[in-house]
């Protein structure tokens, strides 16, 4: 079967164009069902049945597997099988009636303006590495990008004299961004002071940088965002998404438009931003219950 595999990655690298990072996730996925259909004697696409495919998520629960991550499995291994089936390798999809795990929705968390205010007001204005790490935080908060687009972002993909950004998302998709005047300031800060000294003579195309003159990692922005939130006081585990999702529901918060969020967000499908409608739902149930007398 891992013939099939190498088939169907290089499809996705061709006919899909997806970012590495998908690809190695597809990769994990399929790597362990081939795994468990040779533990089973499966040899061969027309082989595999649907009750192969239950049982093969019935494990990955019995393993501690969330019921999100195993629907998550659930769409590699579809895709896989749709392949085969396009390009005649076999019969039947046998994971296309299998049925989604159900899990309850996890509304994402968010931080309040407040304490949106102090992590970015963490980082001085004393180095480089301040200046850099400002014009970061404020970015992806006026902007709600992904950490992967934000540290890809280059030189050429800034327009300050209008104040927006271009952006490039999943499958490469383009999109145009507004700055807002705090990040735009931020920015020029730190290219007018900061980044020239990061730089050295590495000649890099990226807009952040590391201590090499190279582009910051995703890795990198992560731990930097942990250290500044620590220096903030915000005691919430916090990741880089969080502030993706604080600029969504801040701004639905405020009255925006739910088809403007999901353009400057990038979603392909609305229903993907309405996530944010329920939090924002769930935020005023608490107030009601906090501060109604009968509430």
């Amino acid at each position: 079967m891992d013939q099939f595999l190498d088939l169907f990655l290089n499809y996705l690298v061709v006919e899909k164009g997806l970012s590495n990072n998908t690809l190695d996730a597809y990769g994990r996925d399929l790597a362990r069902y081939l795994e468990y259909l040779n533990e089973n004697g499966v040899s061969a696409p027309d082989g595999i049945t649907p009750p192969i495919v239950v049982s093969f998520l019935a494990k990955l629960k019995d393993h501690g597997l969330s019921a999100r991550s195993r629907a998550r499995k659930l769409v590699s291994l579809r895709m896989f099988h749709r392949f085969l089936l396009s390009e005649n390798l076999a019969r039947t999809n046998p994971a296309a009636q299998v049925a989604a795990p159900k899990s309850l929705t996890k509304l994402p968390q968010t931080l309040s303006p407040t304490e949106v205010e102090r992590l970015l007001n963490a980082p001085g204005d004393t180095t480089c590495f301040d200046l850099r790490d400002r014009a970061m935080l404020e970015i992806l908060y006026a902007t709600g990008l992904r950490v992967s687009e934000l540290v890809g972002l280059t030189l050429q993909d800034l327009q300050l004299d209008v104040g927006y950004l271009t952006a490039f998302g999943k499958r490469r998709k383009q999109r145009i961004v507004p700055l807002g005047e705090t990040a735009r300031e931020a920015v020029l800060d730190y290219l007018s002071y900061g980044r020239a000294e990061l730089a050295g003579d590495a000649g890099s195309v990226f807009l952040f940088l590391n201590r090499s003159g190279n582009g910051l990692t995703r890795q990198g922005f992560w731990k930097m965002m942990k250290r500044r939130a620590l220096e903030a006081g915000i005691s919430k585990n916090i990741t880089p998404h969080t502030l993706r999702h604080s600029f969504a529901t801040h701004l639905l918060d405020n009255g925006a438009d739910l088809r403007a969020v999901q353009a400057m967000l990038g979603h392909a499908d609305i229903s993907t931003t309405q996530i944010y409608t329920h939090v924002t739902r769930e935020r005023l149930k608490n107030i009601h219950q906090q501060h109604h007398p009968r509430g």
